[in-house]
């Protein structure tokens, strides 16, 4: 898994700017264990094991109880994750590059399943609501420790 599944029926794709640390950032970005404390959208979050490929953690988002994996890692530019959830398989690519005007963070998203085919439209609105909100929590949180 090193990238999103490009026939699902739904996929999102995110850019934003981030004005603090490439390596706050991504610190946060994947200390997976400590998402809740600054993530408001996430409930629990636990790794098993160091993050690296094939590594397994589970997380608990808006009622939702998911296993993911680590399919692809490179340090302070590339984390690829995914897992099935309720019979919606997602694949998760989170991608940070330095620029002059701050980190660009990139990310990637695709479901695919029985419930993402029943209604596409609301799931794919439901995906986009969720990496938004995570996007703005991440931005407030990196440049607030700026």
């Amino acid at each position: 898994m090193t990238d999103i599944d490009r026939n699902a029926p739904v996929i999102v794709e995110l850019q934003q700017t981030v004005h603090a640390p490439l390596e706050t950032i991504w610190r946060l970005h994947t200390e997976i264990g400590s998402w809740p404390t600054w993530n408001t959208g996430i409930d629990s979050a636990v790794l098993h094991g160091a993050l690296a490929p094939g590594a397994v953690f589970d997380w608990t988002t808006e009622g939702l109880d998911i296993r993911s994996t680590v399919g692809e890692l490179t340090p302070l530019h590339r984390i690829v994750w995914g897992g099935p959830a309720h019979g919606i398989t997602g694949i998760h690519v989170w991608e940070f590059e330095n620029t002059h005007e701050g980190v660009q963070v990139t990310t990637r998203e695709s479901w695919s399943g029985t419930p993402v085919e029943a209604d596409p439209h609301a799931m794919h609105l439901a995906l986009e609501e969720s990496l938004l909100a995570w996007f703005k929590t991440l931005k407030t949180t990196a440049e607030g420790q700026n």
